[in-house]
């Protein structure tokens, strides 16, 4: 098990430039998204957007953040970040605690995982993001409108702004990504 998860540890953290120079996103995230049926650039984008941290001059989307009442936190290790998770359960209501890649918030979405901590697994956390952003494009047919309900479902000026941003990290990985390797919506 262990082995397992450092081997999608070493996937889901290829720099962003060697990435980019082999025109993919990082092969976790092709298969989340192909298993959801997103575009693999729609879901790294999401997790660049909800997660990513500049390591050694590259942004990257780092796995064990959390987000705690609107405060951004890293840790080192996906021990370090569960004993977070429990600290902010004990302090917080679960919506008000988002984690991992995707940010996956545990108060609408912690159901989908075994506990608090299995949101911190990369593959599994790729997966509910993968899944609840197929949802939202079924609901939408737009790729970015599906971003903005997947950050804030009721919309308003934080949704608009962040499929602003949304939009536009999609389109700076889209313009270094071949579209034969794309899964198809």
């Amino acid at each position: 098990m262990a082995a397992h998860r450092i081997a999608w540890l070493a996937v889901l953290l290829l720099p962003v430039r060697l990435v980019l120079a082999e025109s993919i996103p990082p092969p976790a995230y092709q298969l989340a998204a192909e298993r959801a049926g997103v575009p693999a650039t729609v879901l790294f984008a999401v997790a660049l957007q909800e997660s990513g941290t500049l390591l050694r001059g590259q942004r990257i989307p780092w796995p064990w953040t959390l987000n705690i009442a609107g405060q951004g936190q890293r840790y080192p290790t996906r021990d370090a970040a569960c004993q977070g998770i429990h600290k902010a359960a004990r302090q917080h209501d679960l919506k008000r605690i988002d984690v991992g890649l995707g940010q996956t918030n545990l108060g609408h979405n912690g159901a989908r995982y075994s506990s608090p901590c299995a949101a911190l697994d990369p593959q599994q956390n790729l997966i509910v993001t993968a899944t609840l952003l197929r949802e939202h494009y079924d609901l939408t047919g737009d790729w970015v409108q599906a971003a903005g309900r997947y950050h804030r479902p009721a919309g308003g000026v934080i949704a608009a702004r962040y499929r602003a941003q949304f939009r536009q990290q999609l389109q700076q990985l889209q313009a270094s990504t071949s579209p034969t390797l794309e899964s198809s919506p």
